[in-house]
């Protein structure tokens, strides 16, 4: 198979030429290889080639999986493989080499696929853009000087430069969808804990966060949830089972839907033009398909939720370093991470017990309240993100913020790390261009991305779908119905 066949084909499709004999898995390894080879230089999407390792899987019988001989990637943080590092995009951890698969590696190995690498990631993927001190940027296929997004940026890259047709993701504000977004994908964050975190953690981000993959397909995301939902050993909560496969909703009618639309930002300010008519064209189409459209915003308490976020936020990443001192056999030191991530460490640490329960107890009451919401609509539709594409290095941190960044690596009075959380909260340009996703993350509630508009520079914008607590069904009977009103499959980036 040659490298440009390859990039034709879904995750199913290539699944597809292997069961019939028409290929065999070394030749889309080969032709995965050669992809990255080709286009990894320029985009920076993996960071740990795993080429060797692959081919000594071809060597035993493959799992008769849905993705027999598929070639995929990881991204490089939470799932570990074995006998290779995890870096989690920090130089504290790039040479640590894991000693056990996670769980989801083991599930996506059952389904078929083949490891070959791991995608970049921000430090502790903590950001919605890819651009660590380590690896440096992962860049945008459809714009090289703007970013692939974040936290599952290299993965998106790698699936929209045709390095592989899918990528583990993990979404923990938007960290799937957000990427999505940008570089014209189909990305699925599924309801909490439908995927597990096994065997290190029961959850992280104290429930914030959930895996799953970017896809190209709707139907590949479905497939890929079949493989890898339902609770592992131990887990500590899971949410109701599926009445029957996700694969089998892709296709099937979903119905006259009610569907809330809003091109008010929800964790932001204000929603660009071009987010507004991405958003404007995607409901247009479902009415067109049928369905009941009404423009209504859900109300909540804005502060108090983009507050408890980031405590959420800022306690796990003070309990992440202290999980990599314990690995790496020694107090982690200032220089040792980021600016922004030691500022977060700092933040956590001084979090008493109290105000992260008061945190919790915020995103529970206010997810209550958006589940009567859901009483009225069947489904609610934003744009994923509410600003275009940023440059690479737009949200690097100048001026004012980066000393007041520094000075806290040196001294850390309370009042300080007040003033700056303070700031974070009114004023965070990041959160103003990803302002869409952060909710659902908090709420629990499955939400996916797909690449239904090109804005007038050629740029991906992505229309958000949010659906009740453990209804991924009703999300993908309709994401697949809107992938058959207006396929995106054909389009693709000059040069992929």
């Amino acid at each position: 198979m040659l490298p440009s066949e390859y990039a034709n084909y879904d995750g199913l499709g290539l699944a597809a030429l292997v069961r019939r004999g028409e290929v065999q898995p070394s030749e889309l390894l080969q032709a995965a290889i050669a992809r990255i080879e080709a286009h990894n230089p320029r985009l920076n999407a993996v960071v740990l080639r795993m080429d060797d390792e692959a081919r000594r899987t071809l060597q035993a019988p493959l799992p008769d999986g849905a993705f027999r001989g598929v070639p995929l990637l990881l991204k490089d943080i939470e799932e570990h493989y074995a006998g290779f590092p995890t870096s989690a995009g920090t130089r504290l951890l790039k040479d640590l080499v894991r000693e056990r698969d996670s769980e989801m590696t083991l599930r996506f190995k059952r389904a078929g696929f083949i490891v070959l690498g791991k995608t970049n990631v921000p430090e502790l993927a903590i950001t919605g853009v890819t651009e660590s001190e380590l690896w440096g940027p992962a860049r945008n296929p459809w714009n090289l000087a703007r970013t692939s997004g974040g936290s599952s940026g290299g993965s998106a890259a790698a699936v929209a430069a045709r390095m592989v047709p899918i990528a583990h993701g993990s979404d923990g504000g938007g960290s799937i969808r957000i990427p999505c977004s940008m570089t014209g994908l189909f990305g699925l964050k599924p309801t909490r804990a439908r995927t597990p975190h096994g065997p290190g953690v029961g959850e992280v981000w104290c429930g914030l966060s959930v895996s799953h993959a970017l896809t190209r397909s709707v139907r590949d995301s479905a497939a890929v949830l079949d493989a890898l939902a339902g609770p592992d050993l131990g887990a500590p909560y899971f949410p109701p089972a599926p009445l029957r496969p996700f694969a089998d909703e892709v296709g099937t009618p979903p119905g006259r839907l009610r569907i809330a639309v809003s091109d008010a930002p929800l964790f932001g300010h204000k929603t660009h033009p071009h987010c507004r008519a991405a958003l404007w064209s995607s409901a247009r189409l479902c009415e067109e398909l049928g369905h009941e459209v009404m423009q209504v915003t859900p109300s909540f308490d804005r502060n108090a939720m983009v507050r408890a976020y980031l405590l959420v936020v800022a306690a796990s990443v003070a309990a992440d370093v202290r999980d990599m001192a314990r690995l790496v056999g020694h107090p982690v030191a200032p220089d040792e991470l980021e600016d922004a991530t030691w500022a977060l460490r700092l933040l956590g640490e001084h979090l008493s017990a109290g105000e992260l329960l008061d945190a919790i107890r915020v995103y529970q009451h206010e997810a209550r309240s958006l589940a009567g919401f859901f009483e009225s609509c069947d489904i609610f539709m934003t744009p994923t993100i509410a600003q275009p594409v940023p440059l690479v290095g737009a949200f690097a941190q100048r001026g004012f913020n980066l000393a007041v960044l520094k000075t806290l690596k040196r001294v850390a009075p309370r009042k300080l790390l007040d003033l700056v959380f303070e700031r974070i909260v009114a004023d965070n340009p990041m959160l103003e261009a990803m302002s869409n996703t952060m909710l659902w993350n908090l709420t629990g509630q499955p939400a996916a991305s797909l690449p239904l508009h090109w804005d007038p520079d050629g740029m991906p914008v992505g229309t958000q779908l949010v659906a009740r607590y453990g209804d991924e069904a009703t999300l993908l009977r309709l994401s697949a119905q809107l992938e058959a009103a207006r396929p995106w499959a054909d389009k693709r980036p000059v040069g992929v």
